[in-house]
């Protein structure tokens, strides 16, 4: 998967400026790619030359003129025969667990606070997911809206295995630290 398929992928029906696009990936929780914003223009770019997307220029006062971009039928074309193929899971590339197989190095302390910090972060996430699946599941579902809905479903599942693991990691560790304490 490229960044220019996510890119194709978040604007379906909708039109977003370069900047949007860039604020979509890094504060939406539905996103599960992250692009800086020098990433997001330069793809942007490419998109454009190919014929994939088209701007459309909104005028503004007092501010630049801002370019919205918009997904054409080349685009939909290129994500729909990208869609068609074939998809390899993903390598995990993930800090933490190298952190952990080398945890041996310090002292359980480190490696539990580490832990702890994480939990917190994907329990938050998590939260928010569930947050916004209530609303979602409030009202009926589109086609499209069903699709977001899954992705979403997917974060929760993600999030939800990143908790217990921290919890079972931290408790494999805490018991180094208090050899009383049962797993």
């Amino acid at each position: 998967m490229a960044l220019s398929h996510t890119i194709l992928a978040t604007l379906g029906n909708d039109s977003y400026s370069g900047y949007d696009l860039w604020k979509e990936f890094t504060e939406c929780p539905n996103h599960y790619w992250k692009a800086s914003q020098q990433q997001v223009y330069r793809e942007l770019g490419k998109l454009e030359t190919q014929g994939a997307i088209a701007p459309e220029i909104v005028p503004q006062e007092g501010r630049p003129d801002k370019k919205l971009y918009r997904i054409t039928t080349i685009g939909k074309e290129i994500l729909t025969t990208w869609i068609a193929e074939p998809s390899e899971p993903m390598a995990i590339r993930e800090e933490l667990l190298v952190k952990v197989l080398a945890a041996h190095l310090v002292s359980p302390e480190i490696i539990i606070k580490e832990l702890k910090r994480r939990q917190q972060i994907h329990a938050e996430k998590l939260a928010a997911y569930k947050q916004m699946e209530r609303e979602v599941r409030s009202s009926p579902m589109s086609t499209e809206d069903k699709c977001m809905y899954l992705t979403l479903r997917r974060g929760i599942r993600y999030e939800t295995q990143w908790v217990e693991w921290c919890k079972e990691a931290i408790a494999a560790f805490q018991s180094e630290v208090d050899p009383q304490q049962t797993s």
